[in-house]
C-alpha cells in the first residue's frame, strides 16, 4: 500500500476537474487529479459536441427537403447514414483530442488512474493499493444517464442511452426514445430528420423545459407536428424480439404496441457520487442522496470539499461546469480561506426544431417565488424575417419586474433562439431594463427584431416610472 500527500486532490477529469486543475495550479504545485476512466470531457466525449454534429446534419437534410418551397429543386433527399455517423465519430474524436492533449501536458506526478473512496476525513482510497491525503478536495466525478435497472435486464444491447449513440457505425432503421426532456428531444429531432422511423415516449404533456403555459403548449404542438410523438404515455412493458424490442404503452387512454431497433433511454442524468463513500468523509446527504453545498462558493458545509460541474445538479451544461471547477479549484487550494464566485445569467438552449432558450428565472419561479411581473409576447407566424425563411413558427415571452422594468427572465421556442437567448442574458447579466434594451440597434429585417415586438408589448404593460427607465422606440 502506497501513501501519496498533496495540497488538491481532484476526483474526476472532465471539464469541470480540468477547470479546477487550472485554477488550483497557480496556487500550487501539490495537486493530483484523479480518474477512474477515460479522459476526455463528457460534452466532447458524448454530450454537447457529437450531438450537434448530428444536429448539423439533420439540419442539412430538413434544409434539403425545404428547397422545393423556395423554387429550388434538389430531387429526393437520400441520407448516407454511415457518412453521417463516420463525420460524427471523427470529428468527435477531433474535439475529443483536444482535452486529451490538454491532460497529456500535465505533470505525471499530477495524475492518478482508479477509483477513488473516501475512507476518512481527509483520505482517500484509490484503487485496492494506494492511499490519498490531501488538505482540501475537488469532487468533479460528473452525472450519469438514470436507467430502470428492469428495462436493462429484459432489454440488454437493445437499451441505449446518448453515451451509446455516437459511436454507431450506421443510422438504425427506428428508435424508441423514452424521454422528452432536453436531450431525449435533441435526439429525436435529429434521427427523424435523418430518415430513422422515431417515437418519442414522454411523459406529464411536455416536450422541453419550459414552464411558461403558452411556450410548452407550442413545444408540445410544434413536436408532435414534426416527430411521431405520445408527450403523456405510460410504458407498461418491454421486451426483446428478433425485430429488437417491443414496446407496449398507453397513450390517451389507448394501448399501442409497436417493435424498434433500439429503446434510447434519456430519463435524466444523475450526479455519480454514491460510490465516493462520502459519509466516510463527514459529509451529510439530503433525501435524494446529495450533498447540499453553497452555489457561489462550492463548498459542502465547513468542510475542506467543494462540488463542481454535473456532480452539484446546479445547472448542467458546460460553461456551468467551466466555473464551477474554477470557483472550486480555487477555493481548494486556498482554504480555509475561500470566496464567492457569482453566478452568470442562466442560460439553457435545446437544440431541436425549432430551437428552445430559457433565460434567468423561469415562468414558474417567478410564480413560485411571488414575484411581481409583467409579460411580453411576439408570435412568429407573422414575423417578417421568419417568413422570409420559412422559419415562422413559435412564441417568446419576455418578463420584466413591474416596479422597475427590469428584465427578469424569458422563455421561448422559435427560429434563432440560441441567438436570442444570448442577446436576453448579456441584458440580464447587465440589469437591463425594458427601456433600456429597446435602446438598443435592431436591425432590419432580422428575426431580433421579434424581440424588439416582445418588448414593446411588454414596455406598454408597465407603470409609466418603470417604462420609460431609458430610452428607445
Amino acid at each position: 500500500m502506497r501513501t501519496i500527500e498533496t495540497d488538491v486532490a481532484i476526483i474526476g477529469v472532465g471539464t469541470a476537474g480540468m477547470a479546477a486543475y487550472q485554477a488550483a495550479h497557480r496556487h500550487t504545485e501539490r495537486i493530483l487529479t484523479i480518474e477512474h476512466g477515460p479522459y476526455g470531457t463528457t460534452c466532447a466525449r458524448v454530450g454537447c459536441m457529437p450531438s450537434k454534429l448530428l444536429i448539423a446534419a439533420a439540419q442539412a437534410a430538413r434544409q434539403a427537403r425545404l428547397a422545393p418551397h423556395f423554387g429550388v429543386q434538389t430531387g429526393p433527399v437520400h441520407v448516407d447514414g454511415a457518412a453521417v455517423m463516420q463525420r460524427v465519430r471523427e470529428e468527435r474524436d477531433r474535439f475529443v483530442q483536444f482535452s486529451l492533449d490538454t491532460v497529456a501536458a500535465w505533470p505525471s506526478g499530477h495524475k492518478l488512474s482508479g477509483t477513488a473512496r473516501f475512507s476518512d476525513s481527509g483520505v482517500l482510497q484509490v484503487g485496492e493499493d494506494t492511499i490519498v491525503k490531501a488538505r482540501s478536495f475537488v469532487i468533479a466525478t460528473g452525472a450519469a444517464s438514470q436507467v430502470p435497472e428492469d428495462l436493462r435486464t429484459q432489454l440488454g444491447d437493445r437499451l441505449i442511452t446518448s453515451d451509446v449513440v455516437f459511436d454507431w457505425q450506421a443510422l438504425p432503421g427506428s428508435v424508441a426514445v423514452m424521454g422528452s426532456g432536453v436531450i431525449g428531444l435533441e435526439l429525436a429531432h435529429a434521427l427523424s430528420a435523418l430518415g430513422v422511423r422515431v417515437r418519442l415516449l414522454g411523459r406529464g404533456g411536455k416536450a422541453g423545459p419550459a414552464t411558461d403555459p403558452e411556450v410548452a403548449a407550442h413545444c408540445a404542438e410544434l413536436t408532435r407536428a414534426s416527430i411521431p410523438s405520445c408527450l403523456d404515455s405510460q410504458l407498461q412493458s418491454a421486451r426483446r424480439c428478433a425485430e429488437g424490442v417491443e414496446l407496449r404503452y398507453s397513450s390517451d387512454g389507448q394501448t399501442h404496441t409497436e417493435t424498434f431497433d433500439f429503446l434510447l433511454v434519456a430519463t435524466g442524468r444523475r450526479p455519480q457520487l454514491a460510490d465516493l463513500h462520502l459519509e466516510a468523509a463527514g459529509v451529510t446527504l439530503d433525501e435524494q442522496g446529495l450533498p447540499p453545498f453553497d452555489a457561489q462558493t462550492r463548498q459542502l458545509g465547513s468542510l475542506p470539499i467543494f462540488l463542481a460541474g454535473d456532480a452539484n445538479n446546479h445547472h448542467p451544461v458546460l460553461h456551468t461546469a467551466s466555473d464551477d471547477g474554477f470557483a472550486a479549484g480555487h477555493n481548494a487550494a486556498t482554504w480555509p480561506q475561500v470566496q464567492s464566485f457569482q453566478r452568470r445569467a442562466p442560460l439553457n438552449i435545446v437544440f431541436g426544431e425549432p430551437q428552445i432558450a430559457m433565460v434567468g428565472q423561469s415562468h414558474r419561479a417567478l410564480l413560485e417565488g411571488g414575484a411581481d411581473f409583467d409579460t411580453g409576447t411576439v408570435h412568429f407566424r407573422n414575423q417578417g424575417r421568419a417568413r422570409i425563411e420559412a422559419r415562422n413558427q413559435g412564441v417568446l415571452r419576455v418578463y420584466a419586474d413591474t416596479a422597475d422594468g427590469r428584465l427578469l427572465g424569458a422563455e421561448m421556442v422559435g427560429p434563432a433562439a440560441e441567438h436570442i437567448g444570448h442577446l436576453l442574458a448579456w441584458a440580464l447579466q447587465q440589469k437591463q431594463t425594458v427601456a433600456s434594451m429597446l435602446a438598443c440597434p435592431f436591425y432590419h429585417p432580422t428575426i431580433e427584431e421579434g424581440l424588439r415586438t416582445a418588448l414593446q408589448q411588454l414596455r406598454k404593460k408597465l407603470p409609466a416610472g418603470a417604462a420609460s427607465s431609458g430610452t428607445g422606440q
